[in-house]
C-alpha cells in the first residue's frame, strides 16, 4: 500500500491527511494513527502532507459555518493538546482537554499553550457549560 502511495505521489498526487496525530488511544493501548503512517509516505517523497483535520483553523471555521455557530459560543474538546487544544488555540476558540485519551495531567508542562479548561473527563463538561 505505501509503495503504491509513494508511487503516486511522485506522479504528481497530493498527499493529502485527515490529521497529523503520530498516536491515538485504543482499547489495547496507544496505536499508530494518520501522521506516523504518513510520515514513511513524507520521507519516501520529499513531499509535506496537506492536513485537513484538526488542527487546521479551515476545518473549523467551515465547522462553525455549517453548525451556524460563533467561535465565542463554541469549544473544541479534545484528549491531545498537540492536535485538539492548538486547534482551539489557532482558532480562537476555547478549548477543553480531557485527560481521558492521549495527554496526561504531568505532561502539560512540556508545552508552551495551554487549554481553557483541563477536566478529568467528558463527564465534567456540564459543569463547565452551566457557568
Amino acid at each position: 500500500m505505501s509503495a503504491k502511495a509513494v508511487s503516486l505521489v511522485r506522479s504528481g498526487s497530493r498527499l493529502i491527511g485527515t490529521n497529523p496525530d503520530l498516536t491515538g488511544p485504543t482499547e489495547a493501548g496507544i496505536a499508530p494513527a494518520c501522521g506516523a503512517l504518513v510520515a514513511p509516505i513524507e520521507l519516501a517523497t520529499h513531499k509535506k502532507a496537506y492536513f485537513l483535520g484538526k488542527p487546521n483553523p479551515l476545518m473549523m471555521r467551515s465547522a462553525l459555518k455549517r453548525l451556524g455557530c460563533r467561535r465565542e459560543e463554541s469549544f473544541i474538546i479534545g484528549d491531545r493538546m498537540d492536535t485538539d487544544i492548538i486547534a482551539g488555540l489557532e482558532s480562537e476558540i476555547e478549548s477543553i482537554l480531557l485527560l481521558s485519551g492521549v495527554t496526561r495531567k504531568e505532561d502539560l508542562s512540556t508545552f508552551p499553550y495551554r487549554p481553557s479548561y483541563v477536566l478529568d473527563g467528558i463527564g465534567d463538561i456540564p459543569a463547565i457549560v452551566a457557568s
